[in-house]
């Protein structure tokens, strides 16, 4: 089996993140950063925050879904607001999306907030309400299932540093993972953290028996020459011990985000 994790980056590198997922061969496919606008056109639109204006793909969960018709997807928004077509406002939602491949059955799935909650009437005040999605994958292939989590952590103005709030968003995560994961068989557990190596975030996983891939393998950098901060971490993958590594990457080319995609084949 085949999971990738990405920060989908609202689809503004379209064409070659379409591309990507069409080749990437994912059974299970974690995005993040994804958008939704039932009845809007399909195309670029503008997100504005105060000065800043980033372009944005309004329908980037259909045109995903539209490159896998193979798979079956999950749209997770936690927020409604609004992108902008020259003055002409469109309601779209943002959240997370997961997309499991048709040859295998979703058996079980959780979905929550880790941190705030939905924001119906705008993007909501920062840092912004943060999901979670965890599913049980059942493999005919193998006739065996595994469970796996993703999340978008909050994005602080203040930095990466724990806060209490992103102690409560990891305790939230876990809480989530115990409904749906029944502890005898592999955990993934993958996303966007927006949080530092040494986080305390990692203790409290550790506690599902979670050991974590980016770090464990000596690897720096999780971002893309498109981010042009400090502070190369943001994307981690982590797994219980019998979840059985063919092969992790941390995928360096096709450059589809400022984030990399991380890449975990399962023997």
């Amino acid at each position: 089996m085949r999971i990738i994790s990405l920060n989908a980056w609202g689809g503004r590198l379209h064409e070659a993140l379409i591309d990507y997922v069409r080749r990437a061969d994912a059974d299970v496919l974690c995005l993040q950063e994804v958008l939704r606008a039932p009845g809007a056109n399909e195309g670029w639109s503008i997100y504005r925050d105060r000065e800043l204006e980033l372009p944005q793909r309004a329908n980037l969960f259909a045109e995903i879904g539209a490159a896998l018709p193979g798979h079956d997807g999950f749209f997770c928004p936690t927020s409604r607001g609004e992108l902008f077509n020259g003055d002409s406002a469109i309601a779209a939602e943002f959240g997370l999306a997961t997309f499991v491949r048709k040859s295998h059955s979703v058996i079980a799935q959780g979905l929550d907030f880790v941190h705030g909650r939905f924001s119906a009437n705008g993007w909501g005040e920062h840092p912004r309400p943060r999901n979670a999605h965890c599913i049980r994958v059942f493999s005919h292939e193998h006739a065996s299932s595994l469970t796996i989590a993703h999340m978008h952590g909050l994005r602080d103005p203040a930095g990466k540093s724990d806060t209490p709030a992103r102690e409560k968003q990891a305790a939230a995560l876990v809480a989530l993972v115990e409904r749906v994961w029944p502890g005898n068989e592999g955990l993934v557990v993958c996303g966007d953290f927006n949080i530092l190596p040494d986080s305390e975030t990692f203790t409290i996983l550790a506690r599902l028996g979670l050991s974590e891939l980016v770090t464990g393998n000596g690897l720096v950098d999780t971002r893309t020459s498109y981010y042009l901060k400090r502070g190369r971490f943001a994307d981690y993958m982590l797994v219980t011990p019998e979840v059985k590594i063919a092969r992790f990457e941390v995928v360096e080319a096709p450059e589809v985000s400022d984030h990399r995609a991380l890449l975990l084949d399962i023997g």
